[in-house]
């Protein structure tokens, strides 16, 4: 459907100002899909960014710091975040042998696992950007980089 049915306005001021709208509306749809996804599994999105941070680090750990670094949404309470981990189990968290003033962040095998099942289920087509086409996806990729240049 297109952005003007939508949000129900015909106008825009111009071509930018309905890209960027339409940018920040489909977002926030692909943010509720996602959110569904995730209800049956107990996470939120936050606490999948990190799940998926430290499965791309494994077998090696990371620190808080470079979770805040590499999450999608720099807002989000990356300690408060891996507590809730830690409380289901899907992280542990041990003091770095080398910096006593650092925590190592270790993804555990509960929590692989939980994505593993996640991962089959996120390649079911439930969300929108599965109309795409993969040059189509190409170059939304290549326009939302250079957006972000």
């Amino acid at each position: 459907m297109r952005i003007e049915e939508e949000i129900k306005q015909e106008q825009f001021r111009n071509e930018y100002q309905k890209a960027y709208i339409n940018l920040l509306y489909t977002s926030s749809r692909l943010q509720v899909e996602q959110a569904a996804l995730f209800k049956p599994f107990g996470l939120t999105l936050p606490q999948f960014n990190i799940l998926r941070i430290l499965r791309g680090q494994y077998p090696k750990p990371a620190t808080i710091s470079l979770l805040i670094e590499r999450m999608m949404d720099k807002t989000s309470n990356a300690s408060r975040i891996v507590d809730r981990l830690e409380a289901k189990e899907l992280v542990t968290r041990k003091q770095c042998p080398e910096d006593r003033r650092t925590v190592d962040v270790l993804i555990t095998e509960k929590a692989l696992a939980l994505l593993q099942k996640m991962d089959e289920c996120a390649g079911s087509g439930r969300t929108g950007i599965n109309n795409l086409s993969e040059t189509e996806a190409q170059e939304l990729n290549r326009l939302l980089d250079k957006i972000r240049e």
